[in-house]
C-alpha cells in the first residue's frame, strides 16, 4: 500500500473486554481521508468503547489501530498523548467547553497544546470563528451561548489544529432538530474542506445520512 492510498484510520481485529464481558470482538474497518463513517448500533453494542479506543482514551486488548499508518496501540502513554493532541479532534454530545474561557479561548486550547505561535493561533482562531459564523460571539462565555452555538465552538475547537481524525459522539443528541441540522451541515462542509476523516457515533438517521457509509455494531461485532 503506497502512502497516498493508506487510510487515515485503520482498525484491525480490535477486541476489548472488561472482566469476563467482551465488549469489542475482532472489529475491523478503515476510513480514508475526507471520508465520513457513521458508527451505529443498539445501546451496549460497543460504540463508545470503540470510540474511546480510536481516540487513545482506552487501549484494545488485542488488534491494531493505525492513525496515518502509526500504531496507536503500541505507543507509550506520552507518545499516545502527543499523537492525540496533534492528530485527533473530538466532539461530544454535551460540548465540554471550559466554562471560564471565552469561545475564542476554548477554540485556541488545542493550538496551545501543540505549541503553535501566538500570532498564528490568533489567525487560525479568527478564521474558524468566521467560518462557523460566530465572530461576533468570540468573547462570549459558554454560559452566554445557545446550545447550537456551543456545539459550533466545540467543532471549531476539534478542527482548529487540523487533525487527521475527527471523532464525534452523538454531536446532535443535545440539540433541537433545527440546531442539529445546522451542526450536521457544518460537520459535512468542514470535513469536506479539511479532508478530515470523521467517525460519527449516532442513533440519529439524520446524522448517519451525512456520512458516506455506516459501520454497524451488534454485540461488539461489525455486522453488515
Amino acid at each position: 500500500m503506497t502512502h497516498q492510498t493508506a487510510p487515515a484510520l485503520a482498525v484491525c481485529s480490535v477486541s476489548k473486554s472488561y472482566g469476563t464481558r467482551r465488549v469489542l470482538d475482532a472489529v475491523s474497518f478503515a476510513v480514508s481521508a475526507g471520508e465520513r463513517v457513521a458508527l451505529t448500533g443498539p445501546s451496549g453494542s460497543g460504540k463508545t468503547t470503540l470510540l474511546n479506543c480510536l481516540g487513545g482514551v482506552d487501549r484494545p486488548d488485542t488488534g491494531e489501530i493505525l492513525l496515518l499508518g502509526e500504531r496507536m496501540d503500541q505507543l507509550s502513554a506520552d507518545a499516545l498523548n502527543g499523537l492525540r493532541r496533534e492528530r485527533v479532534g473530538t466532539v461530544f454530545q454535551f460540548f465540554h467547553l471550559l466554562p471560564t474561557l471565552s469561545a475564542a479561548e476554548n477554540i485556541e486550547i488545542p493550538l496551545q497544546l501543540v505549541s503553535v505561535p501566538a500570532e498564528e493561533r490568533r489567525t487560525r482562531v479568527n478564521a474558524i470563528l468566521a467560518r462557523i459564523g460566530l465572530t461576533a460571539r468570540a468573547q462570549a462565555l459558554p454560559s452566554q451561548l445557545s446550545g447550537g452555538e456551543q456545539q459550533r465552538v466545540a467543532i471549531a475547537r476539534a478542527l482548529v489544529h487540523r487533525p487527521a481524525l475527527l471523532l464525534a459522539d452523538e454531536p446532535t443528541g443535545n440539540l433541537d432538530s433545527a440546531n442539529g441540522a445546522n451542526i450536521l451541515g457544518l460537520l459535512r462542509e468542514l470535513t469536506d474542506e479539511t479532508r478530515t476523516a470523521l467517525v460519527l457515533v449516532t442513533h440519529s438517521e439524520e446524522a448517519a445520512a451525512i456520512c458516506h457509509r455506516r459501520v454497524r455494531l451488534r454485540d461488539g461485532r461489525v455486522v453488515e
